[in-house]
């Protein structure tokens, strides 16, 4: 029975996506040459590793077996390169990341910074996420590091601190409810609303409208939070982006900022390991980086 490292990152990618099409973009293969890699597989095994279905895919019992031993496989390739690149010159390390998009367009980049100076030979693939799929994949190892909202559920996983996370309400100074301290998030359903055109923090916003009974009226979608801002102020719409970027924002343009006194606006946000004695020396280095400052 042999599988190579493509046939195994092709089947956990599989698995986490639920998807083959996800699973083959997921690991640069076309859906035709991974679909003939999966069948490749299941001819070698003698067993059937994925249902089919019409809602995706999902891991049969042999299929769950083969993925808890690709897991262990990579988590050896990745201590493998790590230990490497500690003793061989220009070998390069990569750390795999799973982020929410307040952490990675808020918090991040700062933290980042001066640790990647530091460390020349390592690379991180940090890819945005929501926080309840982040928090399925680090206890799944399809990830050494993640960083998402506490409010899901963590299981075993090991937890520190990183950031809290206040969702705002942004709109011209001119808005009927800019003078307001806070606002339910339902006396806003209403509005028209500009929001980012994909990632974590607009699906969780539009979650919570549906949640209400209600579908944001979304008048334009956007690329940044400088850019919500920007069309906020103007008075084209109202958006929903973490306080710390409206804080930055407000120094340049005439924006107004409303607290929203909804629970799930206010959000702890924590890194998350399945646990530091599995990390590589480079992800537990800068696991504890990234969480130095709190």
């Amino acid at each position: 029975m042999r599988f190579d490292l493509t046939d195994l990152r092709l089947f956990l990618a599989v698995v986490e996506a639920g998807n083959i099409t996800r699973g083959a973009a997921e690991v640069g293969l076309s859906l035709p040459a991974a679909s003939e890699r999966l069948r490749s597989m299941e001819t070698v095994c003698g067993v059937l590793l994925l249902e089919r279905g019409r809602r995706g895919v999902s891991p049969t019992p042999a299929g769950e077996a083969l993925a808890h031993h690709a897991r262990l496989i990579e988590r050896q390739m990745a201590h493998m390169r790590g230990e490497l690149s500690e003793h061989a010159k220009g070998v390069r390390a990569t750390i795999q990341v799973l982020a929410n998009t307040a952490a990675i367009m808020e918090f991040l980049p700062a933290r980042l910074a001066p640790w990647l100076v530091k460390h020349p030979n390592i690379d991180l693939n940090l890819k945005e996420r929501q926080s309840a799929e982040i928090a399925r994949a680090i206890a799944a190892g399809h990830a050494e590091i993640g960083i998402f909202s506490d409010a899901v559920e963590t299981g075993d996983l090991h937890l520190r601190d990183f950031a809290t996370d206040r969702l705002v309400v942004v709109a011209s100074k001119q808005w009927h409810l800019a003078e307001q301290k806070k606002i339910t998030f339902r006396q806003v359903l209403d509005e028209d609303f500009i929001g980012l055109m994909d990632g974590a923090l607009q699906s969780h916003v539009e979650d919570q409208a549906r949640r209400l009974g209600a579908k944001l009226k979304m008048r334009l979608r956007v690329r940044s939070f400088e850019g919500i801002c920007r069309l906020a102020s103007s008075g084209a719409g109202i958006g929903i982006i973490p306080g710390t970027a409206a804080k930055r924002f407000r120094r340049s343009l005439p924006l107004s900022e409303v607290r929203i006194a909804d629970a799930w606006a206010v959000r702890r946000l924590v890194l998350c390991c399945q646990s530091p004695d599995w990390l590589t020396s480079q992800a537990r280095d800068l696991f504890d980086h990234l969480a130095v400052d709190v």
